[in-house]
């Protein structure tokens, strides 16, 4: 946890959110799933959150895991529609920023296991905040 506190750690909240229709979704689990840090990958993904690590794990290796973490995405399963997923934040470790890894780079490379780039992945819509409630 130190590391994710540490100078060079890059933060970004996504705004608007980048939304993965039901098709890409299914594209980017299964590719994460396939490229599992227990199936010798770098990805390490739960429904709240996606790790991407330095370099793949050996599985039938019993030492502890020697990788490091480059980067996470913070995500969100069944939103706005039961089968999209939002990706809203990204954070780049020291790590990963001393190894060029930026948000672009991390999210581009999750997103292109669906065919898709931050840059083309549709986006989630911003509502106008409501008005102020007067007395």
């Amino acid at each position: 946890m130190t590391e994710l506190y540490d100078d060079g750690v890059v933060e970004e909240v996504i705004r608007p959110a980048a939304v993965l229709p039901e098709e890409a979704a299914r594209l980017v689990l299964v590719e994460l799933a396939l490229r599992s840090i227990d199936a010798g990958g770098v990805w390490d993904a739960s429904p709240t959150v996606w790790h991407r690590y330095d370099r793949p794990r050996d599985p039938s290796d019993p030492a502890p895991i020697d990788t490091r973490l480059v980067g996470t995405l913070q995500v969100a399963y069944g939103t706005p529609t039961r089968y999209e997923i939002t990706v809203y934040r990204a954070t780049i470790t020291r790590l990963g920023t001393e190894q060029g890894w930026t948000v672009e780079t991390l999210c581009d490379e999750a997103l292109g296991y669906g065919n898709l780039t931050l840059a083309s992945c549709p986006r989630a819509s911003l509502a106008p905040p409501p008005p102020h409630f007067k007395m």
